[in-house]
């Protein structure tokens, strides 16, 4: 199983910025996916989650309304799209996947982790 994610980058305050997430090696459509970042010298912190067909989706209250969270199951790729970022966005994004649950905030509940992708939000 290898889920890919690209897209991080330099962007600054008030930006966009798409992040992909491409899985292959699992059947895509029966895993929840979800996003998570950490930030240095912090905790793996919850960002968004979405289900198994792309209609559920859950996101922290933290951050309603500027990340939105989507899927394609034909192409196995899970999408997180940032607008208006901040500078305390600044983090590695990770995205996940869990058999057993959709649309979980908990890292203990996904089966399988991508590399991360670090995004950098200057001021």
């Amino acid at each position: 199983v290898q889920l890919q994610a690209s897209g991080g980058g330099l962007v600054q305050a008030g930006d966009s910025l798409r992040l992909s997430c491409a899985a292959s090696g699992l059947p895509f459509s029966n895993y929840g996916m979800g996003w998570f970042r950490q930030a240095p010298g912090k905790e793996r912190e919850f960002v968004a989650a979405v289900g198994r067909s792309g209609v559920i989706t859950h996101y922290p209250d933290s951050l309603k309304g500027r990340f939105t969270i989507s899927r394609d199951n034909a192409k196995s790729t899970v999408f997180l799209l940032m607008n208006s970022l901040k500078p305390e966005d600044t983090a590695v994004y990770y995205c996940a996947a869990a058999r057993y649950y959709t649309s979980s905030e908990s890292p203990a509940t996904y089966d399988y982790w991508g590399q991360g992708t670090l995004v950098t939000v200057s001021s």
